[in-house]
């Protein structure tokens, strides 16, 4: 019997593995960050021991950061804590760090694969749960706990119980507003927010196919709030030409031998899933979330269900989070007063983000009443968008083109939405409190959201393009 991707990979980087234990797992590269890396250095220090292998492993600031003043001293007394940390940890135990200035600081999910360090056949692993984003390029990464992060610091393995495999199926053509992540938002409103739980999923399928690398990222971003442990795309094509000349890619000889590698790793025809879902693209609306999780989410022309299309024992959940967004159930969100958007995050603040967006608004203006924030995921993307002029078509917008950081995506830093008001975010969770105590996040695309932006109300950008 053949092996799926997944198969392929894992198998490949197991060291130990034992009948009813978890399998001892190698892993290629190891990211870090300011939140969940401090007490995991400090376990490392109480034991007396180093970073067994420090090169495999990459730090970067970016939760706790602020997306204004960069070059100030950070005003929150615990992000400013964080930080410092890291700085302090990096440098004793020998990791490299792109903290605030260097020019390869940025979100950690963003950096990987823009420098050319995120590859296809690698095991990732990092102490944030969206570290799925890497498996678009073919590569098994997954998120990790502190005391996973310490475990990996010391051993560069990880005890981990192998995941069953799934495949999500998407064919047919998009339609016209339709991006990346709608796709996602539209698989999980169908499965729900623990519709893969234990599973590993790969994404296939003509549309999968035809998006761009980017694209990719956004899909495999939020797999981990279907509740799967994460996700990935075989690499192609599409994937070689993206990594080629990039910063830490193989150059020369190396990438013929790593391309030759990497044009293996693609599941087997006559492989078996333990689980396959199919969806057509042309059932695909611009999606938007009402709710409390991400897989309370619909087609933007949609109602919000009624109370009677609810299963009873998730009716409480449904009416709580309902009330807590202050909607009605059978009414639409198409027309409501947006006060914030954020465009940004881990799961859209990359290049191809920032240019979809300008070249919606390019010659329009913000509605007067609403709050526009622009975050890049990285200090190349930001020069990148100030060498094309996208900042300056965001300025003539009323749009603010801010520094690199998580930002509104969670409350970690300065940019909290303020209590009762409404945002539009392209970020991956709407969580109660995630933008700000008592703030209301409606999850959509960079599309959808800068619509938004234009108009101040839930809109459908199909009308506008």
């Amino acid at each position: 019997m053949g092996k799926t991707l997944f198969d392929k990979i894992w198998d490949s980087h197991i060291v130990a593995s034992k009948p009813g234990f978890p399998d001892a797992v190698y892993i290629n590269t190891h990211f870090i960050h300011e939140v969940t890396s401090p007490q995991a250095f400090d376990g490392l220090r109480k034991r007396g021991i180093p970073v067994f292998r420090p090169g495999k492993t990459r730090a970067t600031a970016d939760h706790n950061v602020p997306t204004v003043d960069q070059h100030l001293p950070i005003k929150e007394a615990l992000s400013r804590k964080q930080v410092e940390m890291l700085t302090t940890n990096t440098a004793e135990f020998g990791v490299e760090l792109y903290g605030l200035g260097h020019r390869y600081q940025g979100i950690v999910h963003v950096i990987g694969p823009e420098l050319g360090i995120t590859l296809p056949g690698m095991t990732i692993v990092c102490g944030d749960s969206h570290t799925s984003t890497h498996g678009a390029f073919g590569a098994v990464a997954f998120g990790i706990g502190t005391s996973e992060v310490e475990q990996v610091l010391a051993t560069q393995c990880i005890l981990q119980y192998k995941p069953k495999r799934m495949k999500i199926e998407v064919n047919g053509q998009l339609k016209k507003g339709v991006v990346s992540k709608d796709i996602i938002l539209y698989i999980i409103s169908k499965i729900s927010a623990s519709g893969a739980t234990g599973y590993f999923v790969e994404y296939a399928g003509e549309a999968i196919r035809g998006l761009s690398m980017e694209a990719r990222m956004t899909i495999c971003n939020m797999s981990i709030e279907m509740g799967a442990r994460g996700g990935l795309i075989a690499p192609d094509s599409t994937t070689f030409d993206y990594i080629k000349g990039r910063e830490f890619a193989p150059k020369g000889e190396d990438w013929n031998k790593a391309l030759a590698c990497w044009q293996t790793l693609h599941t087997d025809e006559d492989a078996v899933f333990d689980k396959v879902l199919s969806f057509d693209a042309a059932d695909i609306e611009p999606q938007i979330t009402y709710g409390t999780n991400p897989g309370m989410g619909m087609g933007v022309t949609q109602h919000i269900p009624s109370l009677g299309d609810i299963e009873d024992k998730e009716k409480p959940s449904f009416s709580k989070s309902l009330q807590y967004m202050d909607l009605a159930p059978g009414s639409r969100l198409l027309g409501k007063k947006v006060d914030y958007v954020f465009i940004g995050s881990c799961t859209n603040s990359r290049i191809e983000d920032l240019r979809m967006v300008a070249g919606f608004v390019k010659g329009k203006k913000k509605a007067d009443d609403v709050t526009v924030w622009i975050v890049p995921g990285s200090k190349q993307v930001e020069a990148q968008a100030i060498e094309e002029g996208i900042d300056k078509i965001f300025e003539a917008a009323g749009f603010q083109l801010r520094q690199p950081g998580c930002s509104a995506c969670l409350g970690m830093n300065e940019d909290k939405i303020p209590a009762g008001k409404y945002c539009i975010a392209t970020s991956n969770r709407n969580f109660e409190g995630r933008q700000g105590p008592n703030a209301r996040t409606f999850l959509a695309s960079p599309l959808t959201a800068a619509a938004a932006a234009i108009t101040g109300r839930v809109t459908d950008v199909r009308e506008l393009i």
